[in-house]
């Protein structure tokens, strides 16, 4: 299976955007070192800069190239020698993890994106927004220990008035992938040999991922050794994203500290410690969607970490604040974020930003099976776009399902279109954008592409892509 027929193909009408320098997201020139919170980054890290005569959305539609360097990528999953054989491993296993191309965004998009993203983020921070967003968590979200949470990811689609929020994860995963899937990127054609610089040798981002867990256990522990990490998740060897958790062991163990991969149940809670095997665990990188630990088997990381006994990172307090659906109604309402003290400048990116929601209740059965057509329902606590359908596609079963559960109801904001060609055939794609964040600053952009009414990976052609952002300058270069 291949991305377009040839190495790349662009449209006659797409070589005449062609600009004349460009900024490789990897290059050394580029801003993708963390940035301490508070601090606002130049530009995006992590994508990359193409200046450009027209719109992304025309390369988006236009542009057919195959980037990706199988053999790049290769090198990029299995720099460590100890895993080597995982890139086959990932080909035979998860056909559609990576996409052959990339998915362009218009720079302005991008700083929208950032905007919203800073807004959401100072609002979360005012005693109001935290008051609601509490009162309907459990105990469990209460515990306020210091971090703030790792791996953070925004999605959004691209709407009429620009990228709209479509939800907030706080265990996005994907980031050190999307990292490997940047490096691998080469020229396509001649008419783009300008569009891509050699591939830089700092592990930038790599440091920026490893920074941002530092970060985590200094909010909680201080100048305290980090000896032993964790990354926790149910059966881990069969989750499609298991390839990112060797990744994630490796990037640790690079910087000195040990790290290994479990599933809860190999956790011990005695002797007010957390411990794997003959080990006490520091710090645990969440990978789990039972958000509140409120399994069984889960039992021993809970009381943990209501101990206080072990860094969590993510953690249920952060999933209160950002990732339960029916925050999302509050982000949207204007009035009752000027009665919590936003600032109009907020309220207007989040008006702009975030698209209107509201909870499905009996009482609004009526008006939203309606209206249903321009909406999009989700359950309050679900996670990679489960239990979640377009309006257009419900059925009557399917809706007095929704009626009996918790869901909300989101104005419908379609996704963007990538234009490709799989097998020499000219196939199109819907995308998303996820912006990789921590502490409200922008890490990665990456984008899914996917056929179906919600992200998967099961497309062909499909999967991650990076994203190329695409300035507003104009460059005077002909067509041809």
């Amino acid at each position: 299976m291949q991305i377009s027929s040839g190495a790349g193909r662009m449209s006659p009408g797409a070589r005449g955007l062609i600009g004349l320098s460009y900024a490789h997201a990897m290059s050394s020139s580029t801003q993708n070192s963390f940035t301490p919170p508070g601090q606002t980054p130049d530009s995006t890290p992590g994508t990359a800069l193409l200046p450009s005569r027209s719109s992304a959305e025309f390369l988006n539609q236009d542009c057919f190239c195959r980037t990706l360097n199988q053999g790049r990528l290769r090198e990029q999953i299995e720099r460590d020698p100890c895993l080597q054989g995982l890139m086959q491993s990932i080909t035979q296993t998860r056909p559609h993890l990576f996409s052959s191309t990339v998915v362009f965004l218009a720079s302005e998009m991008a700083k929208k994106m950032t905007a919203t993203i800073a807004a959401i983020e100072r609002v979360i921070g005012l005693p109001g927004y935290q008051a609601q967003a509490l009162a309907r968590a459990p105990a469990i979200a209460q515990h306020a220990f210091g971090p703030v949470g790792a791996c953070m990811g925004f999605d959004f689609h691209l709407g009429v008035q620009g990228p709209q929020l479509i939800e907030i994860n706080t265990n996005a995963g994907g980031a050190l992938l999307n990292v490997a899937l940047a490096r691998a990127q080469e020229a396509c054609c001649e008419a783009m040999d300008w569009a891509f610089a050699p591939k830089a040798s700092p592990d930038t981002l790599e440091q920026t991922f490893f920074d941002m867990f530092a970060f985590e256990w200094q909010r909680q522990r201080g100048n305290a050794t980090l000896g032993y990490v964790l990354i926790v998740d149910d059966d881990p060897l069969t989750q499609y994203l298991a390839p990112e958790f060797e990744l994630f062991r490796q990037l640790f163990i690079r910087h000195g500290v040990a790290a290994s991969v479990a599933d809860p149940s190999e956790l011990d809670w005695r002797d007010g410690k957390l411990w794997h095997g003959a080990r006490v665990v520091d710090l645990v990188y969440n990978r789990l969607t039972d958000f509140y630990l409120a399994e069984p088997r889960h039992q021993a990381l809970k009381s943990a970490y209501e101990a206080g006994a072990v860094v969590l990172t993510p953690h249920p307090h952060a999933h209160a604040l950002y990732a339960d659906k029916r925050n999302l109604i509050a982000l949207s309402q204007d009035d009752l974020l000027a009665t919590w003290g936003a600032s109009s400048a907020d309220r207007s990116l989040l008006q702009a930003g975030v698209p209107q929601t509201q909870l499905v209740t009996p009482e609004r059965a009526d008006a939203l099976w309606a209206s249903r057509r321009q909406l999009f329902f989700k359950p309050v606590a679900s996670f990679g776009g489960k239990a979640a359908y377009r309006g257009d596609k419900l059925t009557r079963r399917v809706w007095s399902e929704i009626l009996a559960g918790d869901f909300v109801a989101q104005a419908l904001v379609p996704p963007g279109q990538r234009l490709i060609e799989v097998d020499g055939v000219q196939t199109d794609l819907k995308f998303d954008l996820r912006a990789y964040t921590y502490h409200g600053v922008v890490q990665l952009l990456a984008a899914r592409m996917y056929a179906g009414q919600t992200t998967n990976f099961r497309t062909e052609g499909g999967g991650f892509a990076p994203v190329i952002v695409v300035p507003p300058h104009r460059q005077d270069v002909e067509a041809r």
